[in-house]
């Protein structure tokens, strides 16, 4: 078992973890996923101490591994790391880069660190590539003999920081069959990937990692069918969203108009989707609210998902309490309802922004 009580790591310019606790039980198959920056690579980098976490506990079997005076080396005899780059030794064949390991750490004798070495090779299809050196692989084969030799150090804990996202498209599937494998064998697993539907398929634990920590967490069918947390659906469901907040009534619409152009262009919006947006847009902010308001505050989050071709315009608002079906420009109001396949209002004095609008435009 794995106890992570409040970790926090700072670099110079950046703290990616700020406050992280979770448990991960033996035989637990996690996958790591969340958009690029949010602190995947450096939570597991910090659970096998390649980086040394600025505060926080590491409980690895009920000893702290983060106090002075850990045996690094020992910790790293029962979590063994599969990297993006592969790290191999050039120098050496392949059996003697899953050899070298064991003969100098577990002082296993040549002979058996041989025979092992062979049977995890025949475990990953490349037993004839024994006596090949690494330049003679693929990058697909490459990366299969750095878990074969991960797997040689025979850990209780495998870490994998994005394993695939190396390899050539041809090369991903051959690296994830063997990693599927390796999931159904009970060992302990925490992958940081980008492939979801991989992530899906053999892992029993999701962590959705954003704002400085692991922002959501489930099953695979909470977190990709059910996630309950904003920034999670969003990734999930692949949403590209455009933000934009209107707070003056000199604003510039055309330049605004230009750049949600240029947003439905990059995401490939059909036509009409495309129509129906702006005209909601419009009507609601430019021909409804701001006649209301003397000085408006108005944040406009366009949430559109490639994926499903819908659309979500999600519209927040200060000042007092204005329902925009209230209206008494009905005509924009009719034009709106024309486009959309719901709209809904709520207010809620507590934030900023207290007026809420949601609108979700017809395919």
């Amino acid at each position: 078992m794995i106890e992570i009580r409040n970790l926090r790591k700072e670099f110079d310019i950046v703290t990616p973890l700020k406050d992280v606790s979770v448990t991960v039980n033996d035989g637990d198959v996690i996958s790591v996923i969340g958009p690029s920056g949010t602190g995947k690579s450096t939570f597991i980098r910090c659970i096998n101490l390649l980086e040394r976490p600025s505060s926080g506990r590491i409980i690895v079997d009920g000893e702290e591994i983060t106090q002075r005076g850990t045996d690094v080396k020992k910790l790293r005899q029962k979590m063994g790391m599969v990297f993006q780059s592969y790290n191999l030794f050039g120098h050496l064949t392949v059996i003697e880069n899953l050899m070298l390991a064991p003969m100098d750490i577990l002082h296993k004798s040549k002979s058996e660190a041989y025979y092992k070495g062979r049977e995890l090779l025949r475990r990953v299809g490349l037993a004839d590539k024994a006596l090949s050196y690494p330049d003679e692989l693929s990058g697909g084969q490459k990366q299969r003999v750095a878990i074969a030799r991960t797997l040689a150090m025979d850990p209780e804990v495998i870490l994998l920081d994005e394993p695939t996202s190396a390899l050539d498209p041809t090369m991903v599937l051959e690296v994830q069959a063997v990693i599927r494998d390796l999931s159904k064998s009970g060992k302990t697993m925490i992958i940081v990937t980008h492939e979801m539907n991989f992530a899906r398929a053999i892992s029993n634990r999701i962590f959705y990692m954003d704002e400085g920590g692991i922002y959501e967490e489930g099953t695979p069918d909470q977190i990709f069918d059910n996630p309950q947390k904003e920034l999670t659906k969003r990734f999930v469901n692949g949403l590209k969203v455009f933000e934009t907040v209107i707070d003056s009534r000199d604003f510039d619409f055309i330049g605004f108009g230009a750049e949600l152009d240029r947003y439905m262009i990059q995401n490939d919006v059909t036509p009409e989707v495309k129509y129906r947006i702006r005209l909601a847009i419009e009507e609601i902010v430019q021909q409804i609210l701001m006649p209301v308001y003397e000085q408006p505050y108005i944040r406009i989050n366009t949430e559109y998902s490639p994926r499903e071709g819908e659309c979500l315009i999600d519209v927040r608002y200060r000042g007092d309490r204005f329902d925009i079906h209230d209206t008494e420009n009905v005509l924009s109001l009719s034009m709106v309802n024309s486009t959309v396949k719901d709209m809904e209002y709520r207010y809620n004095e507590e934030e900023d922004e207290p007026n809420h609008v949601r609108v979700w435009i017809r395919k």
